[in-house]
């Protein structure tokens, strides 16, 4: 039975040196996260903008998951491409202005193309991280039916609604 709202998310930021720091949380593994290498931090670690970012492309797509499996919405595949763009605002200082998911889907049949769009834009509306920030999260999908051989299917009408 789930409790009543609201939900709460806790996690511990500790500090380990330089630029750099671990996550936790309550039965949750510790991940490490440094500045990136553009603010004097380590390539190769996770960033407060990666982490960004992925909660994002993450949300959306535990979000289309859910609103498809209540849809019957038969998913061979999906990954999502988040990519996040930085910039200085003048008088706001930096800030991540855009957030552009491609998620790449594949589903079972070509005749659920045209659905399988309109959930894709459900879910971008019904997301609760992209509800959350101020960022501008703009969708691009591509999707393709299962098939041999295996190659992308001519554009389909609803997806041309994501291009605005």
């Amino acid at each position: 039975m789930k409790k009543e709202l609201p939900y709460y998310y806790n996690v511990e930021v500790g500090w380990t040196g330089k630029r750099k720091s671990i996550v936790s949380g309550p039965n949750l593994p510790v991940l490490q996260v440094a500045a990136p290498p553009e603010f004097d931090g380590e390539e190769g670690s996770w960033t407060p903008e990666h982490l960004y970012v992925a909660s994002v492309g993450v949300c959306f797509m535990t979000t289309f998951l859910a609103i498809a499996q209540v849809s019957r919405l038969a998913v061979v595949s999906l990954t999502v491409l988040a990519k996040g763009r930085l910039d200085r605002i003048a008088g706001v200082g930096f800030q991540v202005t855009e957030i552009v998911l491609t998620p790449r889907l594949v589903v079972s049949s070509s005749r659920d193309l045209e659905r399988a769009a309109a959930i894709l834009q459900k879910a971008e509306k019904n997301c609760l991280i992209s509800n959350s920030v101020k960022t501008k999260v703009r969708l691009e999908p591509e999707i393709y039916s299962n098939q041999t051989p295996a190659y992308p299917c001519p554009p389909i009408a609803a997806a041309e609604a994501f291009k605005s």
